[in-house]
Parts: C-alpha cells; structure tokens; sequence
C-alpha cells in the first residue's frame, strides 16, 4: 500500500471516529485530505467515487467496524461512522522492547505530518456545523514540532546519497558546514539523531536533528557508499551522548484532559481551576521545551526561566518555518 493511501486512509478512520453521526460520501470528500475532487465533473467525481468504494473494502476488511445508516428518516443519501465501542481495544500489556517500539512508531507518525492533516480534517467537519467527539481519536493529538531535516535524512539514507548541512553546538555560537554519508535515523531518549560517515573527520558521527539549521542538501549520485555491515547506529548514539543529569525541575500547565505525552512525564499532578499543573524533572531544557511547544495551547511552561525562554524560542521557530511568504504584483 503506497503512503499516500494509507494517510488517506488513517485520516478516515480518524473522520469516522470523531463524530457520533453518519457522514455522506460528499462530506467525507470535503473533510478528508486525498479525496479533493470536482463534484460536477463526471469522470472526476467517478473516479472518486471508485476511490472511496475500494477504501471502504479495505478497511472492512482491516477489520474496521465501518456502518452504514442515516442521520434521520429524510436523508436520502446513506453516510458512514465507526462504531466506536467496537472499535476500541482491550487493554494490551506490552514488554519493554515491545513499547519501545510502539513509542518510535508513533513519533515516526507524527512527523509523518498526518497529525496535521488530520487536525484540517476535523477543523473542517466543525466548520462544515458536524459535531465533532474530541476525546474519540483514542488519544491521538495534534503535534506541531517537526525536525525538518527528518525527511531529507531519510531520504538520503535510503537512496545512500551524501548530505551536507550546517550544525550547531551548544558551545559555539556559529553552526559548521558538516558533510555525511548518512546511514540511517534513530530515536534515543526523546531525540533524532542521524548516524553516518563524516567525509571531513573521516570517521562515523551522529548528529542531533534538531541542532541542524537550514536545509539539508543531498549531493552526488545515488549509491554512492555502502553502511558497514551490521552497525548499530543506536549504541552508538548511546555511547556519544553519554548520561544525562536529570537536575531540573520545571513545573508546566496544561489543559484538563489534555497533553498526555506531558503527564506520563510528570513526577507530581495538581488540579487546578485553569489547568493541571505539572511537576517535571527534566535533564536536557531544549527537548522539553521543543515537547512543551508540540502541544501548542494545551500546555504552558510556568518556570523555570530558561525553559520558558526555551519553549518561546521553539514557537518562533516554528512561525517561522511555516510562514506564507508574501505575494508581491
């Protein structure tokens, strides 16, 4: 299945749970990233309509309690929902590898950029007058920080193409030009980082995506090196970033019900009339900041300063990555 239908296809899923009534297929069609077509045209609207029929059947046959039904005895065209109570899990006890690897799968999601399609899609059913269950995703939340480098780094590895980008360290004040032969991404303790082969020190580095500034840029041809053999980019991404001293403790406010991923770090939770406040001991300012600005208005770093100084910065990176550059006549 290419990644282009199964977005569209989690983000169906995601439409269909969010709301306790039938949707037609025009609704779905004005929701949904990936169904964009012109309803007046007949080739283009059958085309759609083929579209959709063979996501139905893969998702029924997924196992995906997809019904079928009407809002109320006038409608004349039937619409689709998820039952819910059929399609929540049971608990499920994982051991420690196993969650692990749930956990880089769903960071792996989330900079995927499907979080984002499908917080349009709902913003467009609540547009479109549908009532939408916010708590119906099964936990899913809107996740705005991305590395942009992932992406590219990815790419380059797949292909075995040569990189070049620039990098900061902490304890220099202008970033380096560093050339690599990139191996592969790995996730540890929070952070991407890429290993590979650096062409300048010739020997293997790992370096920290979210240190990287600007565009990563592939050069030369495809298949151009080779990854030794074998070579466990995680172990040695654990042995350069050595332990972390976990001796901050920051205290962050966040809506009721909300940012999850922010709780399971708490060591302390306290009710409170605008939120609940969380106690987070914490080794590295610049990750929970960049976790604290992923949940945009949901959470609030309260103190101390350096973290909030921290997160303010993340958000103005962010606004700045996003920006519409202006339209000049």
């Amino acid at each position: 299945m290419s990644r282009t239908r199964t977005e569209r296809l989690v983000n169906l899923v995601i439409c269909l749970l969010s709301t306790r009534r039938f949707l037609t297929a025009a609704q779905i069609a004005a929701t949904v990233p990936g169904y964009e077509h012109d309803p007046s045209d007949p080739r283009d609207h059958e085309a759609f309509q083929r579209k959709f029929e063979r996501d139905k059947a893969e998702l029924r046959d997924l196992g995906v309690p997809l019904e079928t039904g009407t809002a109320s005895i006038f409608d004349q065209e039937p619409g689709y929902r998820i039952a819910q109570r059929e399609y929540a899990l049971p608990d499920i006890l994982l051991e420690p590898d196993e969650a692990a690897a749930v956990g880089i799968a769903a960071r792996l999601w989330q900079h995927a950029g499907l979080a984002a399609a499908a917080s349009s899609g709902l913003a467009k059913l609540r547009a479109a007058g549908v009532e939408v269950d916010p708590q119906a995703t099964l936990g899913v939340e809107p996740v705005v920080t991305v590395d942009p480098a992932f992406g590219p780094l990815t790419s380059a590895a797949r292909e075995r193409r040569a990189v070049t980008f620039k990098y900061r360290v902490p304890e220099v004040d202008e970033p380096s030009t560093r050339r690599l032969e990139p191996w592969g991404v790995v996730c540890w303790r929070g952070r991407w980082y890429v290993v590979g082969h650096d062409r300048d020190r010739d020997a293997t580095r790992c370096f920290r995506l979210s240190r990287i500034v600007g565009d990563v840029r592939a050069t030369g041809r495809g298949g151009a090196f080779e990854p030794p053999a074998g070579a466990d980019l995680i172990s040695h991404v654990a042995r350069s970033s050595g332990p972390i001293a976990r001796n901050g403790r920051a205290t962050v406010t966040v809506r009721h019900g909300r940012a999850a991923g922010l709780r399971r770090l708490a060591a302390d939770v306290a009710p409170g009339p605008d939120g609940d406040r969380l106690t987070i001991v914490y080794g590295d300012v610049d990750w929970l900041a960049s976790r604290i600005a992923g949940y945009g208005p949901d959470a609030r770093a309260d103190g101390p300063p350096e973290l909030r100084d921290a997160v303010i910065q993340h958000l103005k990176e962010l606004i700045t990555r996003h920006e519409v550059p202006a339209v000049t006549a």
